[in-house]
């Protein structure tokens, strides 16, 4: 190999290994949460935002809809941008079809970037990849991460909802939003300049950021923590975003690592329950040593989702846990509490598409207020879901059995070929 070739390669691995060690899950203390639990609360704190932005406005959402909420959200932006602020808007090209809205959006100088548009939408310069992240930045002071879209709390396929979805987000201020910060600034860079690691200075300064806003990169107390993992005292957040460089597994890992140390209960709700082994067994093994493991299962989305995810019920239940289908609405909230003092708000789901292939972006709690108020609404969601009842459950008859069985076995297969055997 050649010398230049050499410490190209060199360069290379720096600039991963900065990255692994900025993309760790580090906890700050001193932030501020808000936690929101329609889209219309939601839209209103992030429109009275970006109204007072005098600087820069970042999004970054998978859907955003021409309809009244997201005509609100874009009027905000142009009205940002005609104040001259620095307005970045990321859409995904699968998630976001090519809107009217666009043209207003461009005419006011707003800068776009769609990730990984490609053919029919679906195959593009990331493969299948997309980004199914939700999260704003305004001046770089306050910063939104959820499971909220940029749509209509009522609007499904083809019908309106009887009540509004069942979702939650988090705005933050303090150290976490640079965190939130240089993963916009990643993102925006990559659409940019393809897929390809970054030279060791981009990623340093990404890390260097994020440790000013937290309080100063000298300060040695905070380098400890974020190498050692340890925590600060008291109630404390970290922002997760995953990616497929060097960052893929970390939602995961913070479940369960969470789900490990769980000694009392445990919360799960997700619309798409199809976790892989690992997390499958450590859920199981938690409600087995005693834990009360409380899964809410979301329904009548995917029609295939809803024969496959009963496949898992069983393990589940053989090992004590509860489970619970909520009908009222579509539920899209894909949060965790675990012994009341933990939790996640977040744009991941625990399937193999947002485990494994896509961008995605959650935040975790410690000991904030505002786990509680989440763990209340989950309850209240679980309390008005339909239960599995584990005997009528064993009693089905031999062909739903056998359809479920098919239903989980090709959603496996199907899911290992798109995510190249990374699904477990």
């Amino acid at each position: 190999m050649s010398g230049h070739g050499a410490r190209r390669l060199a360069r290379i691995g720096a600039a991963l290994v900065s990255r692994r060690r900025a993309s760790r899950l580090a906890f700050t203390a001193g932030n501020g949460v808000r936690l929101f639990s329609s889209g219309a609360d939601y839209f209103d704190a992030l429109i009275a935002h970006v109204d007072s932005a005098r600087a820069s406005v970042a999004l970054e959402t998978y859907i955003f809809c021409d309809d009244e909420a997201g005509r609100a959200v874009s009027d905000a932006l142009v009205r940002a941008a005609h104040r001259g602020v620095r307005v970045r808007v990321i859409t995904d090209g699968l998630g976001t079809g090519r809107l009217a809205l666009f043209d207003a959006w461009g005419a006011a100088g707003i800068e776009h970037r769609v990730y990984n548009p490609g053919w029919f939408g679906v195959f593009g310069r990331f493969g299948l990849s997309r980004t199914h992240r939700k999260l704003a930045l305004v001046d770089e002071r306050v910063a939104f991460c959820g499971g909220i879209n940029i749509v209509d709390d009522f609007a499904a396929t083809g019908a309106r909802l009887p009540r509004p979805r069942w979702d939650f987000a988090v705005e933050l201020t303090g150290p976490v939003v640079a965190r939130v910060g240089a993963a916009l600034d990643t993102q925006w860079r990559r659409l940019a300049l393809g897929h390809r690691p970054y030279t060791q200075s981009v990623s340093s300064a990404l890390e260097l950021r994020a440790d000013s806003a937290a309080g100063g990169a000298s300060s040695p107390s905070r380098r400890l923590a974020r190498a050692s993992g340890r925590t600060p005292k008291g109630p404390s957040v970290a922002f997760i975003a995953r990616d497929n460089l060097v960052n893929r597994r970390a939602i995961e890992k913070a479940y369960l690592v969470a789900i490990g140390r769980a000694r009392h209960e445990i919360l799960v709700a997700n619309p798409y329950f199809m976790p892989g082994r690992r997390l499958l067994r450590a859920l199981a093994r938690a409600a087995r040593r005693g834990v009360n493991v409380r899964l809410l299962i979301g329904r009548n989305e995917f029609p295939a989702l809803d024969r496959a995810v009963p496949y898992l019920y069983r393990t589940f239940l053989t090992a004590g846990a509860q489970i619970a289908e909520y009908e009222k609405t579509l539920l899209h909230g894909k949060v965790a509490v675990v012994d009341s003092n933990w939790a996640t708000i977040g744009s991941s789901n625990l399937d193999a598409l947002s485990l494994v292939l896509n961008n995605e972006a959650n935040v975790v709690l410690l000991e904030h207020p505002e786990i509680g108020q989440l763990r209340e609404a989950m309850l209240a969601a679980f309390d008005e879901a339909h239960p599995i009842d584990p005997a009528r459950y064993a009693a089905r008859h031999w062909l739903e059995r056998l359809t479920t069985w098919c239903a989980y076995a090709m959603y496996r297969a199907s899911m290992k070929l798109l995510t190249v055997g990374g699904y477990d």
